[in-house]
């Protein structure tokens, strides 16, 4: 594989009137790797595509960064003979040398010195899970964005909207995909899920019916961060920096050099291996552990994986009519009940709460005929 350098000089060269052979001559290249690089199409980048190395410090990078931490706290200067030898003592047979260079890669050391926690979690496991949009409006798409607060595991899906129907799909893709749901999730002001905040009360808000029903039917709690304090959900965040520079950029850049454009299916195709081979594959700056191993330490605390939501539950709607009867008082027409597209089984578990329903949207006909 040639460098990007490489490859805009044979191009360059070959715009000169050079020869194939002589070009192979000058950058010492065969001649069958110039004629390869010679028949791409012109601003042709390389990209080097490898899956994530596992090295042999992995497994006991949190104890180094603790080992660090409290050497940075009580002043003193801990040498990596020291830390070597403590990890040998645990299970570690690579060399110091390479322990050398990781603790380097991730800057531990500076980290330490500076005060800056080497290993967070600031969330329990199966607490919080923190939501996002991410727009993308010269593709016309938008990535739901989801990541658990202890295990830093994430959930990325594309769609073509931020309906309310499209963000409970994207929220039970996720659960799907972490394996159960957390007790809380956090999101911004967004209006499907807010429609006013402090509604009934400081820091009690009016959210939007059908997500909370449906949150509810999860076992999920919301929460909102206070207005232009986004960076509470940080992690989140940084993980959408993430996203948009490893990821989508990337892949515009790779469609584009075969002459195709990004679109919602091959966007979600790529990026779910994406998340399984990289994003929740690679050991996370923060935590010093890979998302994956974590989340499958966070597994046991999640709620079980719900059932599929089939829009607010009849026993609201029978609850509603009955309380507006009572009042007798003209009353406006009872709410649709909202059922996602589904296949025609999916209707029958609505039978007997409708046979339920009938009796009294009768009665509530015949009040409005008085």
């Amino acid at each position: 594989m040639l460098k990007k350098g490489e490859a805009r000089m044979i191009k360059k060269m070959l715009k000169h009137g050079l020869s194939k052979s002589e070009i192979a001559r000058r950058l010492g290249l065969s001649r069958d790797t110039v004629r390869k690089y010679a028949n791409k199409p012109d601003g042709y980048v390389p990209i080097i595509s490898r899956a994530p190395v596992v090295n042999s410090v992995d497994p006991y990078l949190p104890h180094v960064g603790q080992m660090l931490e409290t050497a940075a706290s009580e002043s003193v200067d801990i040498p990596t003979t020291v830390i070597f030898d403590e990890i040998r003592r645990l299970g570690y047979d690579g060399s110091l040398r390479w322990l050398q260079t990781v603790i380097q890669r991730y800057e531990l050391r500076r980290r330490a010195k500076e005060h800056e926690p080497l290993v967070r979690f600031e969330t329990n496991p199966g607490e919080q899970m923190q939501v996002d949009w991410i727009e993308f409006p010269d593709d016309n798409l938008s990535a739901f964005v989801a990541t658990l607060g202890y295990s830093r595991a994430s959930y990325v899906e594309y769609v073509d909207n931020e309906k309310i129907e499209t963000l409970i799909g994207c929220h039970l893709n996720a659960y799907e995909y972490f394996g159960g749901t957390p007790r809380e999730a956090l999101y911004d002001n967004m209006r499907t899920v807010i429609t006013k905040r402090n509604a009934f009360g400081r820091g009690k808000h009016k959210f939007n019916p059908l997500f909370e029903d449906f949150s509810r039917h999860c076992c999920v709690q919301l929460r909102v961060c206070k207005p232009y304090r986004a960076k509470t959900k940080g992690k989140v965040e940084r993980f959408n920096h993430y996203l948009c520079y490893s990821f989508h950029n990337a892949l515009l850049v790779k469609l584009a050099m075969k002459r195709y454009k990004l679109n919602i299916d091959n966007a979600n195709a790529e990026v779910l291996k994406w998340l399984d081979e990289r994003a929740n594959a690679r050991v996370h700056q923060t935590t010093l552990q890979r998302p994956f191993e974590l989340l499958m330490q966070e597994k046991h605390f999640l709620n079980p994986v719900p059932s599929p939501y089939m829009g607010i539950h009849p026993r609201v709607l029978i609850k509603s009519v009955s309380n507006k009867i009572s009042e007798n008082k003209v009353i406006t027409p009872p709410p649709i009940i909202y059922i996602p597209s589904r296949d025609m089984q999916s209707y029958d578990r609505f039978i007997p709460s409708l046979l339920c329903v009938a009796p009294i949207l009768a009665s509530y006909e015949g009040l409005l005929c008085r």
